[in-house]
């Protein structure tokens, strides 16, 4: 996997730094929350974002992956562990996510 400079990692999972991810990614700011106000140009954010903040990102131009997880659902909700998140095939996979909503007048 070729490796992804990003900005933010954006999780609440205690793993998410310390997993194989990690190994992959350079200039890492973990932060559990993401405000779009901060993206700058040529930033790149990898984490579950809500739809609407990773649109928000895309918009803007720079680049979201997704933390993509093979996650059984008696497992949601739970911050996991390195190990955990390696076990359930955490990756990062880009997306283009665009709002087809309306601008309001």
């Amino acid at each position: 996997m070729m490796a992804v400079p990003i900005a933010a990692l954006v999780s609440r999972h205690p793993g998410a730094l310390a997993s194989g991810i990690r190994r992959d990614l350079r200039a890492v700011v973990h932060q559990s929350h993401l405000d779009p106000a901060v993206i700058q140009t040529g930033d790149v954010v990898i984490g579950t974002l809500p739809v609407h903040l990773a649109a928000e990102v895309c918009q803007r131009g720079e680049r979201y992956f997704n933390l993509t997880l093979d996650l059984p659902e008696a497992m949601r909700g739970q911050g996991l562990s390195s190990d955990e998140l390696s076990a359930f095939g955490a990756r990062p996979e880009e997306f283009r996510v665009v709002s087809l909503a309306q601008p309001s007048n």
